[in-house]
């Protein structure tokens, strides 16, 4: 069914993205996309700063301060109000764009089975129950199957143009996946605990799990590719835990109109096999992760999980060039692993804008050491995970002030 909008509605949409169609407009959006470019082809620059205060974003716009009514027309008010706080106040390395983005209508099936999530908060922690108990429930698993509702997806795309294509440019865009890197899969299938038994008690039907969701996953990547659903990520997107996808690298040669996944970023991780040993990882985890990789264009890997130990098995990773460096990591292994042969997606800890009181010489300090470590590496750094800012917008603003401050006086 289609969501009304009002005229109060549609006066609010519209004045929030007046306002965002001028701020794209301004020289110094030129000035970051031209920046990126550079920095994604491996070319020397300042650090690039990004901050995206996630969960935060609930506290800089509350619910009850949202002006539209309806589910559809909040969640797009939202949207537009991020733009203009990242582009007026925020003012990070983030391009302002004169687009609006709006995602097909479809249903996904699960895997034959899923979990069963116990206790949740919004934007917290949760427990689950998960289904395959035993291996004996394995050929209860199938392939997830998308179906695109296209008549409701037009409907959407019409009323979007209709309400902003005279201010932005309305594309069909769906993202489809954050990672593919199928480990969240097993442990919500099988169990975190259970998935790292099976390493050492059955680790044959590990590796038959892993496998199935391997081929699940390419599957799922078939047939978007065939059925013309896949997007650019080359651009403003945000790819892998960090960054943007402006590139001139890609598409490719023969690239003749149609998006494939050679033309895009590709990104894996897998923060939830942190306790394991490299070994290990080598053994249960990237063999399976390879195959998916090896279909992009352009690679990037990991996000919370520390990489020093694992580098030896990532660097095999085709054409990869941008590498997560958690607050776990080894900071001044991965400098010297990295250089300036691959980016440097320096991830500082988000607790600095969670604890208590804003502690800004830490910040700085923090920043002033990571930064001179990393002298000679092609550096980003990015702010996220952020579960809370402590309901005071000024920490993010006040972040990306020092990390600016910082990435200029290297």
């Amino acid at each position: 069914m289609d969501t009304p909008i009002t005229p109060k509605e549609r006066n609010i949409l519209r004045r929030l993205a007046s306002q965002v169609a001028e701020l794209a407009t301004r020289p110094i959006e030129q000035e970051k996309r031209d920046l990126w470019l550079r920095h994604n082809a491996l070319e020397a620059t300042r650090p690039l700063i990004f901050c995206d205060p996630e969960n935060g974003w609930g506290e800089i716009f509350p619910a009850d301060q949202l002006e539209c009514e309806s589910d559809l027309t909040r969640w797009w008010e939202f949207r537009l109000r991020q733009e203009i706080f990242w582009g007026t106040q925020m003012c990070d390395d983030r391009v302002i764009e004169p687009y609006f983005d709006v995602d097909h209508v479809y249903s996904e099936t699960d895997w034959g089975m899923h979990e069963t999530v116990i206790n949740s908060a919004e934007g917290g922690s949760y427990v689950w129950e998960s289904p395959l108990k035993d291996y004996a429930g394995f050929a209860e698993l199938r392939f997830p199957q998308i179906t695109i509702d296209n008549a409701a997806t037009a409907r959407l795309i019409e009323q979007a143009q209709d309400l902003l294509g005279d201010l932005l440019t309305v594309r069909l865009r769906n993202g489809w996946w954050w990672s593919l890197g199928l480990t969240n899969t097993v442990i919500k299938l099988r169990g975190l605990e259970r998935m790292m038994l099976d390493m050492l008690d059955q680790p044959e039907e590990l590796h038959r799990l892993m496998g199935f969701i391997r081929d699940g996953n390419l599957a799922r990547l078939d047939w978007l590719e065939s059925h013309a659903l896949l997007s650019f990520n080359t651009d403003g997107a945000y790819v892998g835990s960090g960054g943007f996808g402006w590139t001139r690298e890609l598409p490719q040669p023969d690239f003749s109109g149609q998006v494939r996944t050679k033309d895009m970023w590709g990104f894996s991780e897998s923060q939830e096999t942190v306790g394991v040993s490299p070994s290990m990882f080598a053994e249960f985890v990237l063999p399976y992760q390879l195959p998916i990789l090896e279909r992009f264009g352009l690679n990037c890997y990991g996000c919370c999980e520390p990489l020093d130990k694992r580098w030896p098995f990532i660097k095999q990773i085709p054409r990869l060039r941008r590498v997560s460096i958690s607050p776990w990591s080894n900071r001044e292994k991965m400098a010297e692993v990295l250089g300036a042969n691959y980016i440097f997606s320096m991830k500082p800890t988000p607790t600095d804008i969670a604890m208590e009181t804003f502690d800004e010489d830490r910040i700085r300090t923090g920043l002033q050491k990571d930064l001179q470590i990393t002298r000679g590496c092609r550096v980003e750094v990015i702010m996220k995970d952020n579960h809370t800012i402590r309901h005071d917008p000024s920490r993010v603003i006040r972040w990306v002030q020092i990390a600016r401050q910082e990435a200029e006086r290297v």
